[in-house]
């Protein structure tokens, strides 16, 4: 009696496990505008690399997910008011954000660089950009280099909130260059037919103090059960071989890095 006792106890707990992971979904938040790693489908979903592998690590984790979309530079002001638990959207892990946020271990990275027409050459100091119209994502790292590194070569920032809209501008010749993340831009416009007669330019940005250690996933100051957990899943599915498997959807080189 008392084992039927126990294995009901237990039954009930694991229900009782279930019931409060549907109740409570872990609420994701993403900005749905950055192919391949977040973007809109023709109905109207979410879809990505970010989107996949959030998936992954709540299936890893045995909780639902909840994906709450907005604009980038929004992300971190509704985690802290509690609107969302985490950030997944290609945020990539700075000294300066880590005063507002705390991250988990990267689970891509990136280097930055700049795209313009082929065959521009660009000095190492970007001296010769001078006048020059760039656009980049507001909110960014790549705005805060060019807000602090290339201003002062007399470059004009042209701040967007998408990465779409930078496309489209350049596409109508409204800025001279593109300055964003390696992967996204190959992948999201390079690698595209409005991509033509467009290319990466000047040096590969890598210097940590503006452009981190890769992307991570951000949660509240202090939360460290949640980011122990999201750590350990992260962990699991790059053994398990589900990181690889979704890598490969998107990408056909190892975009963990290093």
């Amino acid at each position: 009696m008392k084992k039927l006792v126990l294995l009901g106890g237990f039954a009930l707990s694991l229900i009782a496990a279930n019931l409060c992971a549907a109740e409570n979904p872990l609420r994701l938040g993403i900005e749905a505008a950055y192919p391949p790693f977040a973007f809109k489908t023709a109905d109207g979903k979410i879809d990505g690399f970010d989107h996949d592998i959030g998936n992954a690590l709540c299936a890893e984790m045995k909780v639902e997910c909840s994906w709450v979309e907005q604009e980038f530079d929004g992300l971190i002001p509704s985690l802290k008011v509690k609107k969302i638990d985490a950030i997944l959207s290609s945020m990539t892990i700075t000294d300066e954000r880590r005063h507002s946020v705390d991250f988990t271990g990267r689970y891509y990275y990136s280097p930055a660089q700049l795209v313009m027409k082929e065959g521009t050459e660009v000095a190492a100091d970007f001296s010769n950009l001078k006048g020059k119209r760039i656009g980049v994502q507001r909110s960014s790292t790549t705005d805060r280099f060019a807000s602090e590194v290339l201003a002062k070569q007399g470059v004009e920032v042209v701040r967007y909130t998408s990465q779409n809209e930078i496309y489209l501008d350049m596409l109508s010749g409204r800025l001279d260059g593109i300055l964003g993340d390696v992967f996204p831009v190959n992948e999201g416009f390079l690698k595209t037919e409005n991509g033509k007669g467009f290319a990466f330019v000047g040096p590969s940005l890598t210097d940590p103090d503006y452009f981190g250690e890769g992307a991570g996933i951000a949660v509240r100051k202090g939360d460290s059960e949640l980011l122990g957990k999201l750590n350990a899943a992260i962990k699991a599915i790059r053994d398990n071989g589900e990181y690889q498997k979704i890598q490969a959807n998107y990408f056909d080189f190892d975009i963990y890095g290093d």
